[in-house]
């Protein structure tokens, strides 16, 4: 009498694997579930944002400066020469508030035009506390 084998199924993806041998009772080669798992939803938070920050000196004209606002940070007009104004009044005055990769490639880019134009302006990115 010729015995019949347990079915072998080899992956071939994965050579020196050990093939499973199907054994009796078997259903499709699935086991019931040992635990029941709970699925949460998953927390999602909001990126940590920064500030661009443009800082004042005594040699950049404060049209370049609104220019840069305008064009850069998509300020009004009202609202660029305000900021000009906050730059130039307290040394310092924030841009625009963006996640880290944005606001760094913002403050980046405005110091490369404000370096190819010839002028010092200096803008650099700071964490900012959310309100």
């Amino acid at each position: 009498m010729i015995s019949q084998a347990t079915p072998t199924v080899a992956d071939w993806h994965f050579p020196n694997m050990p093939a499973y041998r199907a054994q009796d009772g078997d259903t499709d080669g699935e086991t019931p579930p040992q635990a029941d798992v709970l699925v949460a939803e998953p927390e999602v938070a909001k990126p940590p944002m920064y500030a661009v920050v443009m800082y004042n000196d005594n040699y950049t004209p404060m049209e370049f400066v609104v220019y840069i606002l305008q064009s850069e940070f998509r300020h009004s007009m009202d609202s660029a020469v305000e900021i000009m104004l906050t730059i130039h009044n307290s040394s310092k005055g924030i841009a625009g508030i963006y996640p880290k990769d944005i606001a760094e490639t913002k403050a980046k880019k405005v110091n490369s035009l404000a370096h190819r134009e010839g002028y010092p302006l200096l803008t650099q990115i700071e964490p900012h506390q959310g309100e």
